[in-house]
């Protein structure tokens, strides 16, 4: 059994600066030393450094007093053996180092390797390797150090940063006084908190994940809470698998509440969003007056007319509907407020509920976030920042940290809550939270998040009644999707951003 469980792969995990050391500390009372798991780490981050810069001569690494520090310099001596030309910078005293740390000092000026004290030594450098504070800082930086850190960045030399860049902080992302800006950062082992947080992301550049071989023994006893949506587990969920017997009904069928006279359009992009999922059937609530244009561009799906008011937004839903025939009902995109009378009927429904945009404000406005967690079926909600602050404005300064605001919102709201952002977090009341990996900027296009809406609203509705518990991963394998899709259009298409036509267009390609 423990033979099966050690093959497994633990790149999916995002861990606490605790639980990160609480890891290295398991695995060093079972006699893992210290010195063998650091040459692992820094030997595999040298060998990435070199492939990455093949063309660069001239190296500087920054070397701080803990073990950060100490695979800066394994780090150092290894890019040295290869030929770089090396500088080191001490940015510690000796009196406060720790002992490997010393003796790879030692072992460095042993072989030769410079060590300046010349801050215009170290910015004629082609790359700097920052390991002057991993992901224990917690203290601000200020001083000499502080300045020596704000030249560094002026410079605007290429820098690696060692797990975390120095002086960010490795749960929230917040700014300790001052930090490296980093082109390039490579996580140790697993991913930190940090790496997701929407606040440290200028400081982070790139981020990739330099896997170290911890054990499974060692990362059990915290459990998955907290993890990515990998390409892996999104692409076991997509396409959702139906049977070769199915006919439409049992493919799901949505029930899409949007638009009015002003956001027409938003109406049509949720749907397009819901049909891009594979929906078996889609079924559209829309003001009556802006039926004809939804019809002429979804002509697959069942077109509802409802009542509307004098600025044509719905007034009220048709008595005729019967929303327990739907397996989902999204809700929001395009209403505007004026359609605030509508939103009791979709609370009180038996099928899982998709709440976004100006069904998010109507719930605010109404104060009747309590009543979700009185819902028989389960209520997605998908906040920006603004509408978070709206939904939850107990929880205050939300982006400070995106993983503890996630799940403190979802044990209040009793739903999945997927807070977006450049880096999307989604958590439920059960405690299980995912992050996207990555997203575009291209997303900042309105329209974008009512695509999402419509594929979130499509996957969640081709969900059997056997499979909710585990639907955060179902909302989860949609923000991915459709993050992915936006990265792949920008790629093929223009950095002014993506439209979310164009955005669709790409959703079928990521699948390929």
């Amino acid at each position: 059994m423990l033979k099966n469980i050690q093959k497994e792969k633990y790149n999916h995990i995002v861990v606490t600066s605790e639980q990160m050391a609480s890891i290295e500390i398991s695995m060093f009372n079972q006699g893992m030393p210290i010195a063998s798991l650091m040459e692992k780490a820094a030997t595999k981050l040298a060998w990435r450094i070199r492939e990455l810069y093949r063309d660069i001569q001239k190296v500087g690494i920054l070397v701080g007093p803990g073990h950060n520090g100490g695979d800066a310099l394994v780090i150092a001596r290894e890019l040295y053996l290869e030929g770089y030309e090396v500088a080191i910078f001490a940015c510690c005293q000796s009196s406060s180092t720790k002992e490997l740390t010393k003796q790879h000092i030692q072992y460095a000026k042993y072989l030769g390797i410079e060590f300046t004290e010349s801050l215009e030594n170290l910015l004629q450098r082609d790359l700097i390797i920052d390991g002057i504070f991993g992901y224990g800082l917690q203290r601000q930086i200020t001083g000499e150090l502080a300045d020596l850190i704000t030249q560094i960045n002026l410079a605007n030399l290429e820098i690696v940063s060692i797990d975390i860049p120095s002086g960010i902080e490795a749960n929230t992302g917040a700014t300790l006084g001052t930090a490296i800006i980093a082109n390039r950062t490579f996580a140790l082992g697993l991913w930190k908190c940090a790496h997701f947080q929407d606040q440290a992301l200028a400081n982070l550049g790139q981020v990739e994940l330099i896997e170290i071989g911890i054990p499974s023994p060692a990362i059990l006893p915290i459990g998955p809470s907290r993890q990515i949506i990998t390409q892996t587990i999104a692409k076991k969920n997509l396409p959702l698998k139906h049977s070769v017997t199915a006919y439409k009904y049992q493919q799901g069928h949505l029930l899409l509440i949007c638009g009015s006279r002003r956001y027409a359009g938003s109406a049509i992009l949720a749907a397009l969003g819901a049909r891009a999922s594979g929906v078996g059937m889609l079924t559209i609530a829309v003001p009556y007056s802006i039926k004809p244009l939804v019809v002429a561009q979804i002509p697959e799906a069942i077109v509802i007319e409802c009542p509307e008011t004098n600025n044509g937004a719905i007034s009220s839903l048709e008595k005729t509907f019967n929303l327990s025939q739907y397996n989902a009902i999204a809700y929001g995109p395009g209403l505007t407020l004026d359609a605030l009378e509508t939103i009791e009927d979709v609370l009180s429904s038996s099928c899982s509920l998709i709440l976004d945009a100006d069904g998010l404000n109507i719930l605010a406005k109404l104060g009747y976030l309590a009543s979700i967690s009185r819902r028989s079926a389960p209520t997605i909600l998908t906040p920006h920042l603004g509408e978070f602050k709206r939904l939850f404005p107990n929880i205050t300064q939300p982006n400070s940290d995106r993983f503890a605001s996630v799940a403190k919102a979802s044990q209040e709201s009793g739903a999945i809550v997927l807070f977006k952002g450049a880096r999307t977090v989604i958590g439920d009341p059960a405690g299980q939270i995912y992050a996207l990996e990555r997203s575009s900027s291209s997303l900042a296009r309105g329209g974008s998040g009512d695509i999402l809406t419509g594929i979130l609203g499509g996957l969640v509705a081709q969900r059997s009644q056997a499979n909710r518990e585990n639907l955060i991963a179902t909302v989860a394998t949609g923000a991915w999707w459709h993050a992915e899709a936006a990265i792949l259009a920008a790629q093929n298409n223009t950095i002014m951003g993506v439209d979310p036509l164009t955005l669709t267009r790409y959703l079928h390609y990521v699948l390929m």
